[in-house]
């Protein structure tokens, strides 16, 4: 598989993106968040740029090279559980957004990206989240002490393992930054629109 110059930049932020979360993501910030929340969304953005700019065969490729790497480096600087439970949320879900992307893409400039994202981020909390913390998983390997806690759903329901918390309240964070995104979409799209 041979990647044109025009994608290096999406796979370089892809790998970027993906291992700084699957490090951050090891950090709880408070009751309902860990620091990958605010990270890895921005994967869903780079896949659409990639996708809406070269073509969802480009965006798959953006993918699975960036998977890879990402992976390989994660093992590295996070914990094996942590990149096998990332590499395939990551990679179904990514793959998800290029095609629903793909098939509204001939819509309103912001349904593509929106619908995408949430679809993807939808999937990739369910499956990050269960196979990076939850007991369930242990085959894949030890699990973070803090993540099994029995604690309040979000600080007020009944009580859940921490990590559902963590969960539910990364998916928030997904949700604003997908949001947040459409404006920086919009305006690549434009820049796209003048170097046609």
């Amino acid at each position: 598989m041979t990647i044109g110059k025009g994608v290096l930049w999406g796979v370089a932020a892809m790998a970027v993106l993906v291992t700084a979360s699957n490090i951050l993501v090891q950090y709880p910030v408070g009751d309902f968040l860990t620091w990958g929340a605010f990270t890895y969304p921005f994967a869903f953005l780079a896949t659409d740029l990639t996708n809406r700019r070269y073509g969802p065969k480009a965006a798959r490729r953006v993918v699975y090279v960036g998977f890879a790497l990402a992976v390989a480096l994660s093992v590295m600087l996070a914990t094996p559980r942590i990149a096998m439970a990332s590499g395939a949320a990551f990679l179904t879900a990514q793959m998800l957004d290029v095609a629903v992307f793909d098939r509204l893409r001939a819509g309103a400039w912001w349904r593509a990206p929106l619908v995408s994202s949430t679809l993807g981020s939808m999937l990739d909390t369910a499956l990050f989240f269960t196979l990076a913390f939850s007991a369930g998983a242990a085959f894949l390997g030890p699990n973070e002490d803090w993540a099994l806690t029995a604690a309040p759903l979000l600080g007020v329901g009944p009580a859940a393992p921490f990590w559902v918390s963590l969960a539910l309240g990364d998916f928030a964070v997904k949700m604003a930054i997908a949001l947040a995104a459409l404006g920086p979409y919009r305006a690549a799209v434009g820049m796209f629109a003048q170097k046609a």
